[in-house]
This record gives structure tokens, C-alpha cells and sequence, in this order.
């Protein structure tokens, strides 16, 4: 239990990264990429919240909203998963052609 708390602070952390790199990013296909990226990091902390509800209380209650986690999570995680692997190809050639570009 104490790894997921661990694990939850991380995914946070990245979340809070990402969200402050598309805050200062120029680049507009950068910007979706790395919105992307954050998508899946606040899907993976909502996922770990929510299986870490489960060991935390046994009730009727605690387990509707955990599985209701879960499944948000599961859900942002995988749709910020085809973000990225949409905008990945783009990001770069969009580098690249700024790159070519100076």
C-alpha cells in the first residue's frame, strides 16, 4: 500500500510536469502531444487512487467509487495513450521542420 501511495505522488508530479511544459509550449502540435502526455499521467494517478480506495475501506460505498476511478481511469489513461501515439509523429516532424528552419 505504501507503493501505490508512492506511485500516486509520482504520476501527480508528472502531471503537474507536463501540464506546465504545455502551459509554456509555443508549438501547437507540441502542446496536444503534450497534453497527451498528462492526460495519460492524471488517467494512471486516478487509477491508483482508486485501487488504493479499495484496501483503505471496506464498504459498499468506498468500492462504488474505487471501481468508478478505475474505470475513469482506465478510460483517460487509454484515450491520452492514442493522443500520444497520434501526435508523436507530427511533434517531431513539427521539430524538425523549426530545427530546419533556424
Amino acid at each position: 500500500m505504501l507503493g501505490l501511495v508512492f506511485l500516486i505522488v509520482i504520476l501527480f508530479a508528472f502531471y503537474l510536469f507536463y501540464k506546465t511544459k504545455y502551459i509554456r509550449s509555443n508549438r501547437p502540435v507540441e502542446k496536444k502531444w503534450l497534453s497527451a502526455k498528462s492526460n495519460i499521467a492524471l488517467g494512471l494517478f486516478v487509477l491508483m487512487f482508486g485501487i488504493n480506495t479499495i484496501f483503505l475501506s471496506t464498504s459498499t460505498a468506498a468500492y462504488i467509487v474505487a471501481a468508478i476511478f478505475i474505470i475513469y481511469g482506465v478510460l483517460f489513461s487509454g484515450v491520452g495513450f492514442k493522443k500520444y501515439k497520434h501526435y508523436h509523429r507530427f511533434a517531431i516532424e513539427e521539430a524538425e521542420m523549426l530545427e530546419a528552419e533556424k
